[in-house]
């Protein structure tokens, strides 16, 4: 059997030794579009940062790795799918044919369309070669703009704060991580971090981005501002990488569209990682969530499949833990309610706490959290498990700081009522 993996993150990493574990006699082809090493793109902030260097981003650090569990890397992006054929076509014009096939492209970064983005000095933040633009460039005291302040923008602006720059970070919602926080939360990410001396322009977009004859650029904002920088980052957001599947027959929605065993409409094919939609069991629909730890699930699960050994994903994960500049938020789940639903917010801004708990009729189906850390782990428990609250709904309702006394009183109950059925 000849398994051909498309994409060498996490999620192709993690199918590989997961076939070669359980199929040790198979073929399996590793396909790479950058002449890195396999490496996570989520450890590049920690390399601006200092804290790694570039082998510390590796995903395997042993230099024989893949030799030793006989993974072939190949380099090369795919840019054609044949289903009937079962072969895909790479950039260099070579088709590799395959048995069984995991897409696992990713996603890439997406550029809004900016007079004056495409010159120099302006890079994303999501290859080793963009980090090592942006840290020639990024050097204490160097005037740097983000564009955006979303999830991952709030992770790169830590790393350049950490560097020491002049840091004005543009953002086009009413506040920082919007697809994230509600107006309460996410206004008070902004106050801190305008409190640790990053400049924060909400509900502006950028309109241009100019250059003189000495390449300063002068980026132009829609509110009429206009911006000095060194360097601009733009950090607006992702799409899947699945141009590559246009007639191939794989149906495609906002991603790879899977089932539960993460097989595509194409049998014998298989996504995993950002590329992937999923069934999520809290909202009743498909999603795409581009979070590392929700590739490493899929992956596992797509690979026993691909070897015969039948395995379900129990769900996808909707959390996002965020770190900014100090300030730790979360939010799991359908964060922003429920139609008909109930919630509860409880905000304490001198001490830098913010709970909103939302609820469809007795579950916890969303959460926003600041501050909140020693309640993370019951949050996230209380709302992918789907605990019936009983009267606990209504006791949260009129003290939410009661999740860990609710989450003791009935996951409990609700585990040993499910060990009795069983």
């Amino acid at each position: 059997m000849k398994h051909v993996i498309l994409g060498a993150g996490p999620a192709g990493v993690i199918a590989a030794e997961t076939i070669r574990k359980h199929a040790p006699d198979d073929t399996i082809v590793l396909v790479g579009d950058e002449p890195e090493a396999p490496y996570s793109r989520m450890a590049i902030p920690y390399l601006l940062m200092g804290n790694i260097d570039e082998s510390g981003t590796h995903l395997r650090h042993a230099g024989d790795h893949y030799a030793r569990q006989r993974i072939e890397l190949r380099r090369g992006r795919a840019v054609k799918l044949d289903t009937a054929g079962r072969k895909v076509q790479l950039d260099d014009g070579d088709w590799v044919g395959f048995d069984r096939l995991l897409i696992a492209t990713g996603s890439s970064p997406a550029s809004p369309p900016i007079p004056g983005i495409a010159g120099p000095g302006v890079h994303a933040c999501w290859t080793l070669a963009d980090a090592r633009a942006i840290a020639s460039l990024a050097k204490p005291g160097a005037k740097v703009l983000q564009m955006g302040a979303g999830f991952i923008g709030c992770i790169i602006m830590e790393a350049l704060a950490a560097r020491g720059v002049d840091l004005s970070v543009v953002e086009m919602g009413d506040r920082m991580v919007p697809r994230m926080m509600g107006p309460t939360a996410g206004g008070m990410i902004k106050a801190w971090c305008e409190a640790k001396g990053v400049k924060v322009h909400t509900g502006a977009r950028v309109d241009a981005i100019e250059r003189d004859a000495t390449q300063v650029m002068k980026v132009r904002l829609s509110t009429g501002a206009v911006l000095e920088a060194d360097l601009v980052i733009s950090a607006t957001g992702v799409k899947p990488n699945i141009g590559f599947l246009e007639d191939s027959g794989v149906r495609c929605l906002l991603g790879v569209l899977t089932d539960e065993h993460l097989q595509t409409s194409v049998p014998g094919i298989y996504a995993a990682g950002d590329c992937a939609e999923a069934f999520d069991k809290i909202s009743g629909k498909t999603i795409v969530s581009a979070i590392q730890p929700n590739a490493a699930d899929q992956a596992r699960v797509a690979a026993l499949n691909m070897v015969g050994r039948p395995a379900e994903l129990k769900g996808v994960t909707q959390i996002n833990v965020l770190d900014t500049l100090g300030l730790i938020s979360a939010s799991f789940g359908l964060w922003e309610g429920v139609a008909g639903g109930e919630h509860v917010e409880l905000t304490d801004r001198a001490k830098g706490r913010h709970l909103c708990l939302q609820f469809g009729g007795d579950r916890l189906v969303g959460c926003n959290a600041i501050g909140w850390t020693e309640h993370v782990g019951v949050m996230r428990g209380l709302v992918e498990g789907q605990v019936s609250l009983g009267p606990w709904k209504d006791r949260l309702l009129a003290d939410p700081t009661l999740l860990m006394e609710a989450y003791l009183a009935r996951a409990q109950a609700q585990a040993g009522h499910a060990l009795v059925k069983a």
